[in-house]
């Protein structure tokens, strides 16, 4: 576990790009990949301006809007959003522009308001909102809730977004008494500016991927959402190999196709490969991407939902019981250079 503000502009490193329930960042993830997580330095990173947050897959409710559906988006604290580097941020989709009869098919009259106000005044507070639109503070609170619901608002800082989706903030007395704590960021459309250069964004994606997984291939990737297409990261994963960047090989068994991994990770899977069993046994978040069970690791999968655990002991994973299965090896050896 890594500490601190670097340790944790680190994490995020590791985890930017994949998108997770808003209420399992700072309940599980965060708690368990930090050792004395804080949600004072989260704020600090995103209010200066070094990490930016935000739901970049578009809503399905936004796509039937586009043929004509009627689908709406529900504000939910379960809403994929996910934490990006502003400087390393080439990796990131375009946004997606819709027509203002395309979002008022799914987003509620006061959401419309709300995102048109942001249209035009730009980066507001909670209070000039409020008064811009003329909307009771719970309207616009429930109205940007479902614009961050349906990837199309962010904010300065995540305690804008942590104060939507508090637990206390429906309960009566409660709500009324925390209602008036409001982040001083400010609301914004989040509008993503990815590379110019397409081969540059490609890139960009590959060594996101690489540093969340060290190795890297086609199965791998099931529960990615803002990727390109496999051809084009397979292309620029042969062209890092080329400069001598990545390797190329067959790191995880049982998987056919080209695998990739940084020449570290190769180290790091041998070392594995050639230790003793540690027996200690590793509890994530079934939303955290090192939940494989189901997709590289044999068995069902896991729902990646808000409260699901995964445990693992020396690559295999264990059930509810403590017993870990023979065949369920993660890292079941190491076939290539």
């Amino acid at each position: 576990q890594m500490s601190g503000e670097r340790g944790l502009l680190e994490v995020v490193r590791q985890l930017q790009g994949f998108e997770i329930p808003a209420n399992a960042w700072e309940r599980q993830i965060l708690p368990q990949r930090l050792r004395e997580y804080d949600p004072a330095q989260l704020d600090q990173l995103c209010l200066t301006g070094a990490v930016g947050w935000g739901r970049l897959s578009p809503h399905p409710a936004t796509l039937e809007a586009t043929a004509g559906g009627s689908r709406r988006v529900v504000p939910t604290s379960v809403a994929p959003v996910t934490f990006f580097l502003r400087e390393e941020s080439d990796w990131m989709p375009p946004a997606r522009h819709q027509q203002p009869e395309e979002l008022q098919r799914c987003l509620s009259p006061a959401a419309v308001e709300v995102f048109t106000y942001l249209q035009s005044r730009g980066a507001s507070f909670f209070a000039d909102v409020v008064r811009g639109t003329g909307r009771l503070k719970a309207e616009v609170e429930t109205a940007l809730w479902e614009l961050v619901a349906a990837g199309v608002v962010t904010a300065d800082g995540f305690d804008n977004l942590r104060t939507l989706i508090s637990p206390k903030r429906n309960h009566g007395n409660a709500a009324r008494k925390t209602r008036p704590r409001h982040s001083a960021g400010r609301w914004t459309l989040l509008n993503p500016e990815p590379a110019t250069d397409r081969n540059a964004a490609v890139e960009a994606a590959c060594r996101m991927l690489l540093d969340r997984y060290g190795v890297v291939f086609r199965e791998l990737l099931a529960r990615e959402s803002v990727l390109p297409k496999w051809r084009e990261l397979l292309l620029c994963f042969r062209r890092m190999e080329d400069r001598g960047e990545v390797r190329g090989g067959r790191f995880v068994s049982t998987f056919i196709g080209e695998q990739f991994a940084l020449p570290e990770a190769v180290e790091s899977l041998r070392a594995i490969r050639n230790a003793p069993p540690s027996e200690e046994t590793i509890t994530v978040s079934a939303a955290d991407p090192l939940n494989l069970a189901g997709i590289i690791v044999p068995g069902e999968r896991v729902p990646a939902i808000s409260g699901n655990l995964v445990s693992f002991r020396d690559g295999a994973l264990v059930d509810e019981r403590g017993e870990a299965s023979p065949v369920m090896k993660l890292l079941a050896g190491i076939h290539g250079d």
